[in-house]
């Protein structure tokens, strides 16, 4: 299987998604379509609704109530997006400018917080708690993660621990919420849907693990965004944090004034740095092991087309370079 393959199994229902996601982000303020067209629209890879479906589908649900809660979720992860480019005052995003250098940073986090309510509006209009509750924790965790990452901005020092509950709380938590609610669609017993949670959890995770070390070893026009990005944000990812565990003195130094000062001429002495520490191999090999991880939450389900796919979105989330 490959992600074509993926693609060809979910394109009935990301068409119906789509076809949901233009109609939610009608408005009679025109800045709300144009801004939530133009980043929903921007080539992501769309695989928290992605896992939505086939962890649903993997159940045994054919009708069309996933379809409404895959909308659902890219709403919430688009609008972490606009908020997050707000925060760390990203220009780029997926090859092109981020909404908030053409729109503004009130625009991008007002419209945000549309994008936030209208999701609410139709967790509502589904109307089982479970849901509602899922999908609410999720937001709600997102942004105590997004918080605790801008507490721990320009830490060179910051632990590994504490990076770990920020990707968890901010990345994989979506990721989680997102095949829960596969379960729950289902009725799924409660050691199934615990299974698949933490399927979506190391999915996430790992998903996150491979972001980071592509900010330091992709160039910007396979990444879609400036290398180095997180440097100059003041975050100290899992491979800034292996290298300083394995930088000589004089090394962590130059790490420390370079995630302190935000200024990208330091950058190339950083990544000089990583590469003598083998910090991009040693995170992928940890993001490996999330995936591996991840994998062995499906060996439970019934084989078939649906179990491959989300098997394959974790190898995928570890070896893609973009």
């Amino acid at each position: 299987m490959d992600l074509e393959d993926v693609n060809r199994l979910v394109r009935s229902d990301m068409v119906a998604v789509n076809i949901v996601i233009q109609e939610q982000l009608r408005s009679a303020v025109p800045t709300i379509p144009a801004m939530g067209t133009y980043i929903i629209g921007a080539g992501g890879k769309r695989l928290r609704p992605i896992v939505l479906l086939l962890s649903s589908r993997m159940g045994g649900e054919q009708g069309p109530r996933p379809i409404p809660l895959a909308a659902v979720v890219e709403f919430i992860h688009t609008a972490t997006l606009l908020h997050d480019d707000v925060v760390d005052g990203s220009e780029l995003r997926r090859s092109n400018a981020t909404a908030n250098q053409l729109w503004g940073n009130a625009a991008a986090v007002l419209v945000g917080d549309f994008l936030y309510a209208r999701a609410f509006e139709m967790m509502v209009q589904d109307g089982d708690i479970r849901v509602m509750s899922t999908l609410a924790e999720a937001t709600s965790v997102i942004a105590q993660g997004e918080v605790a990452q801008l507490e721990n901005a320009n830490d060179a020092d910051l632990q590994p621990d504490a990076y770990y509950a920020v990707i968890e709380a901010k990345t994989a938590k979506l990721f989680e919420a997102a095949a829960r609610l596969g379960a729950i669609l289902n009725q799924a017993d409660p050691e199934r849907e615990a299974l698949l949670a933490r399927y979506g959890s190391l999915l996430g995770t790992a998903f996150q693990l491979v972001d980071d070390a592509l900010d330091y070893s992709v160039s910007a026009e396979k990444m879609g965004k400036n290398r180095g990005d997180d440097l100059v944000d003041g975050k100290a990812t899992l491979p800034f944090i292996h290298a300083m565990q394995e930088a000589s003195e004089a090394e962590r130094g130059a790490l420390r004034d370079a995630l302190k000062s935000g200024d990208r001429s330091g950058l190339e002495r950083v990544l000089e740095i990583i590469a003598r520490t083998r910090a991009i191999d040693y995170t992928l090999g940890v993001a490996a092991d999330k995936a591996k991880q991840a994998q062995a939450c499906l060996a439970g389900f019934p084989d078939g087309p649906e179990r491959r796919a989300l098997s394959f979105l974790a190898d995928f989330s570890v070896r893609r370079e973009f």
